[in-house]
């Protein structure tokens, strides 16, 4: 059930459960209930469509660069309002990736698990971040879990705000199909919190976690984001979350099922980790220590 739908059902009016009662019951937090994000301008969202497709091509871009490129696109747009959006849609230059998910210092970080290890089969590595969607009239958060031998995507979610919920729903989505042998994360609150870890442990998954700032550590969905956006997303003009639920269920549908992979030999993912064709993986190494 989405974070939509829970908050659907939680009746103010109640007069045997209170609205923290009702929450508790749905595993819902109370800001969750009450959160309603303020909307930018339209001139604003107009400007993070240009950010959004501008740090894919140009993702070491921090807020000086953007604002100049802004300009040099005719929009004269300070430093401060530049750096706003880019924290708002999770964007941070040096780390060369979406940083959407914000580190707890009190959650327990576990070890890069990944370096010189040889993935060869399916299910043996999961791994596993979220991007920012634009929408017409503001934007979400989206959420996928890819088998990274195969490059199948074993689940995703979408969500308005950037509660761990979410992120928790596809993982135990996930686990209906089966369970890694290892899974891959990033540092971010979303998945370092008891609820996600706690749910890895109890499925005998080993957990494993990026260093901070390491794009090629999680390379394999950083690729997934690119092909997602630039052959779907930057493609259609989402005019609410709905919309973007049904644009995107029909693209993993696409990409998992019919969608050629070069690295696969132009096999679909749906191929590879079914285990219908075989191909010989080369080793994945981690670049340099984390």
């Amino acid at each position: 059930m989405s974070l939509e739908q829970k908050r659907g059902l939680i009746n103010p009016l109640d007069s045997k459960l209170s609205v923290s009662q009702q929450c508790e019951l749905l595993g819902l937090t109370r800001s969750s209930y009450y959160y309603e994000p303020l909307p930018e301008s339209d001139y604003n969202l107009g400007l993070m469509r240009l950010m959004d497709a501008q740090y894919l091509r140009r993702p070491f871009y921090g807020s000086r660069r953007m604002r100049d490129w802004l300009r040099d696109q005719g929009h004269a747009v300070c430093r401060d309002r530049v750096r706003r959006l880019m924290r708002r849609m999770g964007i941070e230059a040096i780390y060369p990736r979406p940083r959407l998910s914000v580190k707890d210092k009190e959650h327990r970080i576990y070890p890069y698990l990944l370096r010189e290890l040889v993935i060869d089969h399916a299910d043996q590595v999961w791994a596993t971040d979220i991007t920012y969607i634009r929408l017409r009239r503001g934007f979400a958060y989206l959420v996928a879990i890819m088998d990274w031998y195969s490059r199948y995507v074993l689940a995703w979610e979408l969500s308005l705000t950037l509660e761990a919920e979410f992120c928790l729903m596809a993982l135990n989505r996930a686990l209906t199909r089966a369970a890694p042998e290892i899974f891959n994360t990033d540092q971010g609150s979303q998945f370092t919190g008891e609820a996600f870890t706690g749910r890895l442990a109890e499925a005998g998954v080993r957990i494993s976690m990026d260093g901070r700032g390491r794009t090629f550590d999680n390379i394999m969905i950083e690729r997934l984001w690119r092909s997602v956006k630039y052959e779907e997303v930057y493609l259609k003009d989402y005019e609410n979350l709905r919309d973007a639920r049904k644009g995107l269920a029909e693209y993993f549908e696409f990409y998992n099922n019919e969608r050629p992979h070069q690295s696969l030999g132009s096999t679909p993912p749906v191929e590879v980790y079914s285990g219908k064709r075989y191909r010989g993986f080369m080793p994945m190494l981690s670049i340099g220590p984390c």
